[in-house]
C-alpha cells in the first residue's frame, strides 16, 4: 500500500510565511483546496463577512507600484485616490506589472513578501473586523490578522478609497 505524497506548497507560500513570521505576526495561515481569489470566494471558504477579507490590490501609479488593502466589500475610487496622493495616472496593474514588484499573481498577492518594499495604503474599514484574512502569496493561501498588526506588519497608511 502507498500513500500520496503530502502537497507542496507553492514557494511563494513558504516566502510569506518566513517573511510573516521576521516581522513578528501572530496570524495563522491556511493553504485552502480550491483557489479564492475574489473576496466573495475567500469569505464563503472562511465562512466570514466579504467585508472581512483585505483585499491586496497592486496599482500602476505614474508608473510605480501602490499597493491598496482594502475590504472585500468596496471598490477602490482610482480617481479619488489618485487625487489623495497627488497621482496623474492611478490603474489597476497589468499581471507582468503585479509579478515583477509582488513577486505573486493577481488573486494571491500579500501584504508583505514582496523583493522590494511597496508603499501601502489601508482601507480604515477594515478595522471594523476583528479579524481580518488577506492572500499569503498565492490564489489558495490565506492569513488571519487583525487591522493593527496589518497596518504594524505593512508600514500602511490609513485612505479612505471609496
Amino acid at each position: 500500500m502507498t500513500s500520496d505524497p503530502a502537497p507542496v506548497e507553492p514557494l511563494s507560500v513558504t516566502r510569506f510565511r518566513e517573511e510573516l513570521a521576521r516581522r513578528g505576526g501572530t496570524g495563522r495561515v491556511v493553504v485552502l483546496p480550491d483557489t479564492v481569489h475574489t473576496a466573495p470566494l475567500a469569505a464563503a471558504a472562511l465562512g466570514c463577512e466579504v467585508g472581512a477579507i483585505a483585499n491586496s490590490l497592486l496599482f500602476d501609479a505614474d508608473g510605480r507600484p501602490l499597493l491598496i488593502l482594502t475590504s472585500g466589500a468596496h471598490r477602490v475610487d482610482t480617481a479619488k485616490v489618485a487625487a489623495e496622493l497627488g497621482v496623474q495616472r492611478l490603474r489597476r496593474a497589468s499581471p507582468e506589472f503585479v509579478r515583477e514588484h509582488t513577486g505573486q499573481v493577481i488573486g494571491g498577492v500579500s501584504p508583505i513578501a514582496h523583493p522590494v518594499p511597496v508603499p501601502t495604503h489601508v482601507d480604515p474599514w477594515l478595522r471594523r473586523h476583528a479579524e481580518v484574512w488577506a492572500a499569503a502569496g498565492h490564489p489558495s493561501a490565506v492569513f488571519s490578522t487583525s487591522y493593527d498588526e496589518l497596518v504594524e506588519l505593512t508600514g500602511a497608511t490609513e485612505l479612505d478609497v471609496e
